[in-house]
This record gives C-alpha cells, sequence and structure tokens, in this order.
C-alpha cells in the first residue's frame, strides 16, 4: 500500500486579554509574547500539498521533523504511519 505525506496548516483562534492604556499596545503585548493566551478554538486544517512517498523518504522526513527519536528503530517509527481499513 502506497504511503502519502499530507502537509497541513493547522488554525487556532486564540484569545489573550490584556489590560492597558490602548488597544494598540494590547496588541503589540500579544505579538511581543508578553500575554499568556485566554483561550483557544481549534478551526481546522488546510492541506498545503500531498505526494507519495516510499519508506526510506518517510524514515527520512521522520527523523529530520523528530531528530530528538533519531535513535528509535525503524518499526519504531513505522508506528506512526496511520493505516486507513477498508474492510470496516
Amino acid at each position: 500500500m502506497p504511503k502519502y505525506l499530507v502537509e497541513c496548516v493547522s488554525m487556532f483562534r486564540i484569545r489573550y486579554v490584556v489590560e492597558c492604556e490602548n488597544a494598540e499596545h494590547a496588541g503589540d503585548t500579544v505579538v511581543c509574547e508578553e500575554a499568556d493566551e485566554f483561550s483557544q478554538l481549534h478551526i481546522g486544517e488546510n492541506i498545503t500539498s500531498i505526494r507519495e512517498i516510499d519508506d526510506a523518504e518517510y524514515l527520512r522526513v521522520f527523523d529530520e521533523d523528530n531528530d530528538y527519536l533519531s535513535e528509535w528503530t525503524d518499526e519504531q517509527k513505522f508506528k506512526f504511519v496511520h493505516k486507513v481499513n477498508y474492510d470496516e
């Protein structure tokens, strides 16, 4: 069965409550990452690309994206592949 690498951009609506002198300063505070989030809502994912990959490419991308897991065996790494069950 072929493997496909699906790349997405995930979007969230994040709210902050900032007490300050004006709206511009509130916005600057958020952009400078000085405020803690108040709440968030996942809006969805937009697919940016889909391409077929082989096992070698999968392992290369896995190690690139998860360098802290590079010592794992190939068997452990392949457990992250989602397999669609067409029998259900």
